[in-house]
């Protein structure tokens, strides 16, 4: 079946081929699996980190360094990974960082030491998670989507929610009935399986089928071949985007609020909530599945959010979520107890609607105010969110190191969020000069 049986001639009105399927819904579909695929071992070192403290004495402090770097890398790659979709395409970049996923999560098993748990955990599974992060979802939406880009965005942005979901329980399961290692080869295996289908259904851009982008009104013009150029000209076109959106206060601000969204979610709950239901006499199998329960809640919360950005100013989404975060977490060390209590399902809930809800409004304001440049300049505040994770992650690990508990950690986490509401708050109305946007 060729583009023009499914979208009509393609000197067809657009208005008139949209109301049929548009092959737009099949690149979004295919990314939201690969997402899937690659959300497994963002959400294994939550489950890993006692097995392995077991198994080899390493402490906390120890196992949180591999986590950081595992967290900044992904966020530092993600900019980078922009700029090479750009000029490689989506389909290759895509598969080469499920193929490095893949082996640093195989390559995990022979681990000995904590330095080879970081070049694993660390090195390979973060550069590899960064090509697939966020600004995948960012890419895919603005390359693919002249509308529903909110909503679009919300259902990419869950299927790491929905990796989450998945995996979480079966890792557990596997880390208690074949050991760590096996839950290792599992996600492995995710990661590797979803390769075929990227390779065979994921398209770089519309102009690869004779189509526009979902929901443009223009007719469809061919488009010469995108340049391919090198990885070092990717390199500088990332770097230059940011010395450009640099000079501007709301990317300093759209920053900041992401580097604390990162701190409160990879950072601490992502990482240490299952260690620390475990100092509370919680089983590891029934922490996995609270946080399993977020995922639920996140796909909900994140849709939701996305269908609100296409009708409410992101700017006010942004200082609601924070806010409601910043209350949830002052509760949290109250809640934590041996049994599975009402109250934290409660706490449960509302953190996973609010999880990464923030990402459809900040997408949308990286868009608004840096054009076509919004998904790179997206990547490099989406660093900005992994930086915070990383730096939480550690932080936290060493407060539980020094005082035997998180408590410390979770009201530090609360002040933050209140913070980036603030500063979310502020953001000012206005386009980005010429040169950001050009």
């Amino acid at each position: 079946m060729t583009a023009e049986s499914l979208d009509g001639p393609i000197d067809e009105p657009l208005g008139t081929r949209q109301r049929r399927f548009h092959p737009a819904w099949t690149v979004a579909l295919v990314a939201l699996i690969a997402l899937i695929g690659a959300a497994g071992f963002r959400a294994a070192p939550g489950v890993l980190m006692v097995p392995l403290e077991e198994e080899f004495g390493w402490s906390t402090a120890e196992l949180s360094l591999a986590v950081s770097i595992n967290l900044l890398l992904y966020g530092l790659i993600a900019p980078f990974a922009a700029a090479l979709m750009q000029r490689f395409g989506i389909r290759a970049v895509t598969v080469v960082a499920l193929f490095v996923i893949g082996a640093g999560a195989a390559l995990s098993v022979f681990v000995a030491t904590p330095g080879q748990l970081i070049l694993t955990w660390g090195v390979l599974i973060g550069l590899g998670t960064g090509s697939m992060a966020l600004v995948f979802a960012a890419t895919i939406t603005d390359t693919w989507f002249a509308t529903r880009r909110g909503l679009v965005s919300g259902v990419l942005t869950a299927g790491s929610a929905t990796g989450q979901l998945i995996f979480l329980p079966v890792i557990a399961a596997a880390a208690e009935d074949v050991g760590w290692r096996g839950a290792s080869l599992i996600i492995a295996g995710g990661a590797l399986a979803v390769v075929p289908l990227v390779w065979i259904f994921l398209r770089n851009r519309p102009s690869d089928l004779g189509v526009a982008r979902y929901g443009e009104t223009a007719p469809v013009v061919a488009q010469a071949p995108v340049p391919r150029g090198t990885a070092w000209g990717a390199a500088k076109l990332a770097l230059s985007t940011l010395r450009e959106a640099a000079r501007t206060r709301t990317f300093w601000a759209l920053a900041i609020g992401f580097a604390i969204c990162g701190a409160t979610t990879n950072g601490l709950i992502g990482t240490h909530f299952i260690p620390s239901a475990h100092d509370h006499g919680m089983a590891t199998t029934t922490a996995a599945g609270l946080l399993a329960v977020v995922g639920i809640f996140d796909i909900v919360g994140t849709v939701f959010s996305g269908w609100l950005t296409d009708r409410v100013n992101p700017r006010i989404l942004l200082a609601a979520y924070y806010a409601l975060r910043g209350v949830s977490l002052l509760f949290l060390p109250s809640l934590l107890s041996a049994e599975v209590q009402p109250s934290i399902i409660v706490f449960i809930v509302i953190y996973g609607l609010d999880w990464v809800a923030t990402v459809p409004p900040t997408i949308a304001l990286c868009r608004e105010v840096f054009g076509d440049k919004g998904p790179l300049v997206f990547g490099w505040v989406f660093a900005a969110h992994q930086i915070g994770a990383g730096i939480a992650s550690v932080l936290a690990g060493i407060v539980r190191d020094h005082t035997g508990q998180y408590t410390f950690a979770w009201f530090a986490a609360a002040g933050l969020c209140a913070v980036a509401a603030l500063v979310s708050a502020t953001i000012r109305r206005h386009r980005a000069p010429a040169s950001v946007r050009e």
